[in-house]
């Protein structure tokens, strides 16, 4: 027990405590009913706040120095009985009213905005469509339809549609350049011509255009790429395949099925078959997309294009394979949907791996390949290039193909890669022929 001082008064610890207590007990009643009494107020303030937010954002850059300079010369005028700053501040404020006038009616349109045709090679011509129809009781006063279309901005100008009609405008994308392209969301603008007060609404959402990279047609025999269907024998002896290698004697727990019963009886000893292990042809395509690698632009889209050329004719021939980039995998599940999503890869410039890195992740835990292809800039090492071959079997057949637009189409040895150096998309279909004679 805790002895008390004469007079019944507690240790001076024990009434430190006691008044602690008693203060955070009073700051609860006091706090709690206010907290339960402004609930309702920063309630009715959400939409108070929403309404505030859309208000700026209705008024532009333009209209907020307007707004500015209307307030600025009012008190300015006003406090320094300068008529003159009171009749700009006037006349500021007079436009600004004006232009809220111009802001104000109802929209009822159907806006339409097709792409057409929504897939095309570079350098091909693709055309896009806004229909904008009136789809209400009453007319519509004119107002401008905004358009983005990847990184331009098309304005259209609607005219006074009657309840029914249609506007219709043609606009042409320029596929220049291999991208994915976005076009919308088409929005209507409502405002002034000086743009101090507008209105927008959105109507549509967002369609992609796909400007796949240029390609080339490569050999339907696929020489250099991939082997044939049945496989292609390796070193390693094993009792039970597809290529014959030679014949031992009967070993206990050979299969019977081996036993090459002519040989057999001719020699008087039992005899078994052995074969050379084959492995379905497999192919895996790699991208390496750091910047450093290559010497320009040009250059990275034309190794772009001799990874799309050569990952479409391969998932055309139907044979398997797994193609990638820095970014990921990419799907190989027909060659359209390798082409659009070859739009989506652009250079690497923050924390690139190294090459061996990125071929090491694009393969994962798939079954060793027969066939590594790695496609990258003139500037990328050799030494790199020659560590990628010590991540698989020496029967694996790993070729580098370079694009180097500064230098003539070459095939060299590097240790045990295959560098074919390609200046433009056209030698493409060239190389991979000679590799298919040298291999």
């Amino acid at each position: 027990m805790t002895a008390t001082q004469p007079g019944g008064n507690a240790p001076s610890g024990a009434t430190g405590t006691f008044r602690a207590a008693t203060l955070g007990s009073r700051s609860r009643t006091i706090i709690e009913p206010l907290t339960r009494a402004m609930e309702p107020v920063v309630a009715a303030a959400r939409p108070l706040r929403r309404w505030w937010r859309a208000a700026l954002a209705a008024v532009p850059l333009a209209g907020r120095i307007v707004l500015l300079g209307a307030v600025g010369c009012l008190v300015l005028g006003l406090w320094l009985k300068w008529s003159e700053l009171v009749f700009a501040g006037a006349t500021l404020a007079a436009a600004l009213l004006i232009a809220v006038g111009f802001a104000f009616g109802r929209t009822s349109y159907a806006v339409t905005v097709e792409l057409n045709p929504r897939r095309v090679s570079v350098g091909e011509r693709a055309l896009g469509r806004l229909a904008v129809a009136n789809d209400g009781a009453k007319p519509v006063l004119p107002a401008r339809m905004e358009l983005p279309v990847g990184r331009a901005h098309a304005e259209f100008q609607l005219p006074r549609l009657a309840p029914g009609e249609e506007h219709e405008d043609l606009f042409a994308v320029p596929t220049n350049r291999r991208a994915l392209i976005l076009a919308g969301p088409a929005t209507s603008v409502r405002g002034d011509q000086l743009g101090l007060f507008r209105r927008t609404q959105r109507w549509t959402d967002r369609i992609e255009l796909f400007v796949h990279p240029a390609t080339v047609a490569l050999k339907a025999s696929a020489q250099g790429l991939v082997r044939d269907l049945e496989g292609q024998p390796t070193k390693t002896i094993t009792n039970s395949d597809l290529a014959f290698h030679a014949l031992r004697q009967y070993e206990r727990g050979d299969s019977m099925k081996n036993v090459h019963w002519r040989t057999s009886a001719r020699t008087g000893q039992l005899m078994v078959r052995q074969y050379q292990e084959t492995r379905r042809s497999q192919m895996l395509l790699v991208l390496g997309a750091d910047r450093a690698h290559y010497a320009d632009d040009d250059e990275f889209e034309l190794a772009v294009s001799a990874f799309a050329s050569i990952g479409k004719h391969v998932i055309g021939e139907q044979n398997e394979i797994a193609a990638g980039w820095d970014g990921g995998v990419l799907h190989t599940r027909n060659p359209v949907a390798l082409l659009d999503d070859t739009c989506r890869i652009e250079p690497v410039t923050r924390r690139p791996q190294r090459l061996r890195e990125v071929v090491r992740t694009v393969a994962g835990r798939r079954t060793v390949p027969s066939v590594v292809m790695l496609v990258t800039g003139s500037l990328a090492p050799n030494a790199d290039v020659r560590q990628i071959a010590t991540l698989f079997s020496p029967d694996t057949v790993f070729t580098a193909v370079k694009a180097d637009v500064s230098a003539e189409p070459a095939l060299r040895r590097i240790g045990p890669v295959t560098v074919a150096s390609v200046r433009s998309a056209r030698d493409v279909a060239g190389m991979i022929a000679r590799l298919g004679t040298q291999q």
